[in-house]
């Protein structure tokens, strides 16, 4: 039995997607990285995805994480916003299954829930949490990294095995639990 580990947490965006790692030895999780890949700076949507799929490739292919904890689009008022978030999240899926990595989607509320203990904590409150809990010495001027961060840790601290969220280990168990949208 493996007792070590390598979270990958993601916080998916078209303007920052947001990324930490976490090593987990036994029962206890140590602090790798957090980042963000900036795309402001592209305009094309297209661009951007092909962005965020290599940036994912990329950070498999150098930390090899042995889980994807990634955080789920959640519904605002603008439709077209969250069909571009869902089209980021399922990119960087898309990246994670290619490399055969368990992926686990989460909903922003349970994230910040057990990090925070509140589903509707502020970005703000639940960077802090994670920077006592991990020792993180200082913060990043954005958040989407630490969200990234949170999902990683939210993944462990569910043992791998959320409740009510759907997880893949590949493209077959991706299209067992999707058959309404496979045509």
């Amino acid at each position: 039995m493996k007792t070590e580990k390598i979270i990958l947490g993601i916080d998916p965006g078209t303007t920052i997607m947001g990324f930490g790692l976490i090593k987990v030895v036994g029962k206890k999780m140590e602090f790798l990285q957090l980042n963000e890949l900036d795309l402001k700076k592209y305009t094309d949507h297209y661009l951007k995805l092909q962005k965020i799929f290599e940036r994912t490739i990329e950070l498999i292919d150098t930390h090899h994480p042995d889980e994807i904890a990634i955080e789920a689009p959640f519904f605002g008022k603008n439709v077209q916003s969250m069909l571009k978030l869902g089209r980021a999240q399922g990119v960087a899926m898309a990246a994670g299954l290619s490399r055969e990595i368990s992926i686990t989607e989460y909903e922003p509320k349970k994230i910040k829930m057990a990090i925070t203990g509140n589903g509707n904590a502020s970005k703000e409150q639940v960077a802090k949490m994670l920077q006592q809990l991990l020792g993180i010495k200082t913060l990043p001027k954005n958040l989407d990294s630490t969200d990234g961060l949170a999902a990683a840790v939210c993944h462990f601290f569910n043992g791998g095995k959320p409740a009510k969220t759907k997880s893949y280990s590949g493209w077959d168990s991706f299209v067992k639990q999707n058959q309404d949208r496979v045509k």
